[in-house]
């Protein structure tokens, strides 16, 4: 019996080994935590990810740096969420990998006060707008280039002082995400308007999950597991906005207002799901129009687009670990020995 109870011991211990043995990988956002980000807080919550095996570290972004590109394309984040830049990254040379479109539409736009004679994009010839870098959001200076605007643009050290210089009057408009700012400016009762790229034909996909080819060559299961555990937390989240609204509050942006948070959710799911939509869906007929939008060459765009959307399929079942095998075989052992020994103590009593 001794012998049994040391097998049955070890047998227990490699499966709690296993168990633990999680896959650890990081999750770099693209800006602070906010609803944007819900679904996948959701899957870590719900043990989404855990179930898949994977320990995931969700990260948020500097406001003043954004960026999320440096980061995973130097491995100290395997996935990443971003623009529709991605494209210009990918034509550059860098190999990195779109998973998936969570927003179907930008969510970027202009927005100007009130009393500003801006209602259009041609109204905005000869103002000052707030600093904008072409390798993200450029849909917002496309918009404005189609109606034969000349840009000039304030200079700011960063996104909090461009909003004080709105709001004193040095800028004529404010690049805004369509849930953040205007709600602030509302709440301080700021009237204002919104001028968005979606209006005028300019259609590009946002807040895109991404990852490199590297990590995709070395790792595709892992990669796989992650795609589906963060659309299943999405669409958890998006079935259940008030218990979402509310993890999102108390364990990610507690400094956000539950009115706040709601705001986003309700504005944010008709750029999720719009009707007809499947969630996270990418087409390459909508990246052509995207590389259009960028002014980027057929021939470079041929050049990138192979490999460049994520093809995924039915997850795969995780790989057998030598700890697995080992249990199993130390399982199947003990179970005909526990009976030899059992039957053998039977027949003694008799």
């Amino acid at each position: 019996m001794p012998l049994i109870r040391l097998s049955l011991g070890l047998t227990w211990l490699l499966f709690s080994l296993l168990g633990h043995a999680n896959e650890a990988v990081t999750l770099k956002l693209k800006w602070t935590h906010q609803f944007q980000f819900a679904g996948y807080y959701m899957a870590q919550h719900k043990g989404y990810y855990k179930g898949a095996g994977l320990d995931v570290t969700i990260q948020p972004a500097d406001p003043e740096n954004p960026d999320t590109f440096a980061d995973v394309l130097a491995a100290k984040a395997e996935f990443g969420i971003s623009h529709s830049g991605i494209l210009q990254q990918r034509i550059n040379g860098q190999p990195l990998v779109a998973m998936a479109a969570i927003l179907q539409f930008s969510p970027y736009c202009w927005m100007v006060k009130k009393n500003a004679d801006i209602f259009q994009p041609r109204d905005f010839a000869g103002k000052t707008l707030s600093n904008l870098s072409r390798k993200e959001n450029a849909e917002l200076l496309v918009m404005l280039e189609r109606a034969g605007v000349s840009i000039s643009q304030g200079s700011q050290s960063g996104h909090s002082n461009a909003v004080k210089q709105w709001l004193s009057g040095e800028l004529d408009a404010l690049q805004v995400y369509v849930t953040n700012e205007p709600y602030l400016m509302t709440q301080q009762g700021i009237e204002h308007r919104l001028i968005c790229p979606q209006k005028y034909g300019i259609n590009v996909y946002s807040d895109i999950l991404y990852t490199t080819e590297a990590m995709l060559k070395s790792h595709p299961d892992v990669v796989a597991r992650f795609y589906q555990a963060s659309l299943k937390g999405w669409r958890y989240a998006l079935m259940n906005m008030d218990e979402s609204i509310a993890v999102t509050h108390q364990l990610y942006a507690p400094e956000k207002s539950v009115a706040q948070l709601a705001y986003e959710a309700e504005i944010l799911h008709q750029y999720i799901l719009p009707p007809g939509t499947r969630l996270g869906s990418m087409s390459m007929a909508k990246w052509r129009l995207i590389a259009d939008l960028y002014g980027i060459e057929q021939d470079n765009y041929n050049a990138a687009k192979k490999g460049f959307v994520y093809q995924h399929g039915t997850t795969k079942s995780r790989p057998l670990s030598w700890m697995l095998i080992m249990a199993i075989l130390l399982t199947l052992l003990c179970i005909p020995l526990y009976f030899k020994l059992l039957l053998k103590k039977q027949t003694n009593r008799e």
